[in-house]
Parts: structure tokens; C-alpha cells; sequence
């Protein structure tokens, strides 16, 4: 098989990590990949968001299967696209990325079906709405800009003060650009959260294991929202009872709800839940993987992703295919100073030989370059705020952190941070591991 693989975050270098090690491909492509994603698979620039520049790229390379990462392609109808000239992908629908794409989209299906989400309080495209529905809400109060933001369009306001300024910064200052200009306002749901992502033939459908991320930018969960500065694995996080009420409340009917509305689902479905006391909660959905679940449920795989993957794109998935590694993985991430605000690039990284020579770690790249350097050799650079992806697996939590910020330690580059509490409590008994 050749497969062509589209994006260049840390998500792709764990697809192409694993993809790699299949006996049954002999070339793998990816666009644009990264500094660590070149020492693995030919890697070609071409934006990932490019939706005309892909399909004049697969028409030169000609790959058995297309595997798309980020959302900004999918949104675009990449799937839609490539499934009309008869090239297997995997990528939903353009319709079915909506439910990413747009989270007004997403909570009209979610009430449409029935499944269990978060109260909406309103919908507004008018900022003088949007401000006269805060004297009618409970607080804290979740607020949603309705389009792809990058993670920055979520907001948890403590008070009128905070979400008015969220409305002004989306609205009126379009600070958001056009994924800002639709809000919706919906009641705060209190408990853990849960990644629980499938993957899906449209007709079939697989859970992979489960996983948490930690969104925050700092320790003890404090700072702004990030994509995600590290995330665990670990079968512990699905008791068999939730397992079962997750895929009865609102597995099954979600599979229902995309085939009734005529909705072609063909990929990773991502259900971001809310363990509240009244049970699993959807909070909401990404129609791909999750960055950086991925790097952890990849750590996890026990079976060959291209067969799998090849299965997918054909339309027969069969779920007996996807077996575990038992144990715990960890995915630390290495960011930019400054992020998820600004943050400048080009700091050379060091030390990544060391970090690999941990046993049971796997770096993988989701910011980062490669460039000449000073003795006319090749030097790999930051490129964005989320740099590294330190990958651990271990039987226990303690084992895979332990392994993950040994190998963080011996990663250098200037400004570098990351959150010294992955896991939580592991950490904690630990000492503080990586401090």
C-alpha cells in the first residue's frame, strides 16, 4: 500500500509512526508533515487546508488510501472530494464535518436525537441579544463560537463581566474572524471529562480506548484553554457499566441520528463527555482524532492501522480487527513560551537523541521544522505553540509518566514548558515528576 497522509501536527507523526511499522506499506506520504514526520515518511508542502492543491497532489502520486488528520480540510469536503473520483479516505462527509465545523450544527442535532447534552440558553448573531440573554442565565456560564476557532472559541464564565468581554472580543472586535460571529450560550456541566472516540464505516463502528486530556495551560488546571497539554490512557477510565451506558445513551443513538438525517459518516468521530452525576454528558464533537489523544491511543494500538484504516476507506470495518495493549500511555506536550498566546518560533531543540534513548518513549513531532544549520547540517526548530509530543506506555500510570518526564528532561529549547502534573495524582505520589 501507499498512503498519503494530510496534516503535519503531532497527531499525523503518531498515524505515520504506527502506519509505518505495517508490512503492508511500502511508501508513506505526508502533506505538509514536520521536522519529525520527514524522518519517517516523504513529506511534501502543500497546506493542509488546500482542499484543490491535495487533489492535484493524489492525482500525481496516486496513493491506495488517504488518511485526513485536522479538521480544516474535512470542513472543506476533502471526503466528499475524493470519494466522487472514487479514491479511498478516510474523512467524513463536508455535512457530517459540520458537526465540528459548526457548534450550533452540532447542538440542533444533539437536541434533535435526543441525547443527553448541556441545556442551550440561546443561539444570537446580534452582540445587543447575546448581551441582554446574560440576565437570564445561571453561572458560570459556558459560551461557544459557533465555527472552527483553534481552540481559542470556548469560554467558561465565572460572571457577566467575563462573558461580556468574550462577546466583545468575538463579535464585535472579530478577533475570532468569521467562526466568531455566531454565539451560543448553553448551562455549565460539572464532572470529568472523557475523550471517547469511534471509528466508523458509516454502517459499522469501533470504540478505541479511552482517554483524557488536560486542556489548561498550567498546572493544578489553572491558565486559558489550550489544544491540549497532555493526556493519558488507561482502561481504568471506563468502568465496563459507563462503557456500557456510554454506548447505549449515546453511541447507538448518535450512529441512528447521522443515518437518519442521510448523513455519511466515514472516519474518527470524536464525543468529548462530561461524567456528570446524572450520567455521561456530550459536550461536544470533533470529526477527527484528538491531538494529543491520538499520540496516546496510537501508543496503545496492538493491531496493523493500515489494514484497519484500508478497511475503512472500502467501507467494511470490522471491529474485531482493533485489539489494546494493556497498561497505561502518557502524551506530555512541550509548548512555546507564551502559548496559547503569542509565541515566537525558530528555537533550535536539543536533546531529542537522548529523549528516544528512554525506554518506552516515542517523541513525536507536532511544531517543528527542519532548517539549515551553522555546519552546514540540518537542525530541528520550533515552529508552533504545541512543539513535542513525549509518548510513554508503561503497566501503570506511575511507570508510563515516570518513563514520559525522564525523556522531557532531556529536551531543551528556549522558553520551553510544559505541565508537570499529566495524570494528576500519579504525579502527585510521585513527587513531582520532571520538577
Amino acid at each position: 500500500m501507499k498512503i498519503l497522509v494530510v496534516g503535519g501536527g503531532g497527531r499525523e507523526h503518531a498515524l505515520v509512526w504506527k502506519l509505518k511499522q505495517s508490512s503492508r506499506v511500502e511508501k508513506l506520504w505526508c502533506a505538509p508533515g514536520n521536522g519529525g514526520i520527514a524522518s519517517e515518511a516523504e513529506s511534501i508542502v502543500v497546506d493542509a487546508g488546500d482542499v484543490a492543491g491535495l487533489v492535484a497532489l493524489a492525482e500525481k502520486l496516486q496513493p491506495d488510501l488517504t488518511v485526513v488528520g485536522p479538521e480544516l480540510p474535512l470542513v472543506r469536503g476533502i471526503g466528499d472530494v475524493f470519494r466522487a473520483r472514487k479514491w479511498p479516505v478516510v474523512a467524513p462527509s463536508m455535512q457530517a464535518a459540520q458537526l465540528e465545523g459548526s457548534k450550533i450544527f452540532s447542538k440542533e442535532f444533539m437536541e434533535r436525537h435526543n441525547l443527553p447534552t448541556a441545556k442551550r440558553y440561546g443561539t444570537y448573531d446580534r452582540t445587543i441579544e447575546a448581551y441582554a440573554a446574560l440576565d437570564t442565565v445561571t453561572w458560570p456560564l459556558v459560551l461557544k463560537a459557533d465555527g472552527l476557532c483553534a481552540g481559542k472559541g470556548v469560554l467558561v464564565a465565572k460572571n457577566k463581566e467575563e462573558a461580556r468581554d468574550f462577546i466583545e472580543w468575538a463579535m464585535e472586535k472579530k478577533e475570532l474572524g468569521a467562526g466568531g460571529m455566531r454565539i451560543l450560550l448553553e448551562e455549565t456541566l460539572e464532572g470529568e471529562e472523557l475523550s471517547f472516540i469511534l471509528l466508523t464505516d458509516s454502517e459499522r463502528c469501533a470504540p478505541l480506548v479511552p482517554t483524557r486530556d488536560h486542556k489548561r495551560a498550567f498546572d493544578g488546571n489553572q491558565g486559558p484553554n489550550t489544544g491540549g497539554m497532555g493526556a493519558y490512557s488507561t482502561d481504568d477510565l471506563l468502568p465496563a457499566g459507563l462503557r456500557e451506558t456510554i454506548i447505549t445513551s449515546i453511541v447507538e443513538p448518535i450512529m441512528h441520528g447521522l443515518a437518519a438525517d442521510g448523513i455519511r459518516y466515514q472516519g474518527f468521530l470524536y464525543i468529548g463527555l462530561m461524567l456528570t452525576k446524572a450520567g455521561p454528558k456530550i459536550l461536544e464533537f470533533n470529526c477527527r482524532l484528538g491531538d494529543p489523544e491520538a499520540q496516546a491511543i496510537v501508543a496503545r494500538m496492538d493491531f496493523d492501522l493500515a489494514e484497519v484504516l484500508a478497511d475503512v476507506g472500502a467501507g467494511r470495518l470490522d471491529p474485531g480487527k482493533l485489539s489494546w495493549r494493556p497498561g497505561v500511555s502518557v502524551c506530555l506536550v512541550l509548548a512555546s513560551e507564551g502559548y496559547p498566546g503569542k509565541f515566537e518560533t525558530g528555537k533550535r531543540i536539543e536533546g531529542l537523541a537522548a529523549a528516544e534513548r528512554v525506554p518506552n518513549v516515542k517523541v513525536l513531532h507536532a511544531g517543528t521544522t527542519l532548517r539549515a544549520s551553522a555546519n552546514d547540517g540540518m537542525e530541528i526548530v520550533t515552529s508552533g505553540g504545541r512543539v513535542l509530543g513525549v509518548t510513554s506506555v508503561g503497566p501503570t500510570m506511575n511507570a508510563a509518566l515516570a518513563s514520559a518526564y525522564r525523556a522531557a528532561a532531556e529536551i531543551h529549547f528556549a522558553g520551553m514548558h510544559y505541565r508537570k502534573d499529566i495524570g494528576g495524582y500519579a504525579a502527585a505520589l510521585h513527587g513531582g515528576i520532571g520538577m
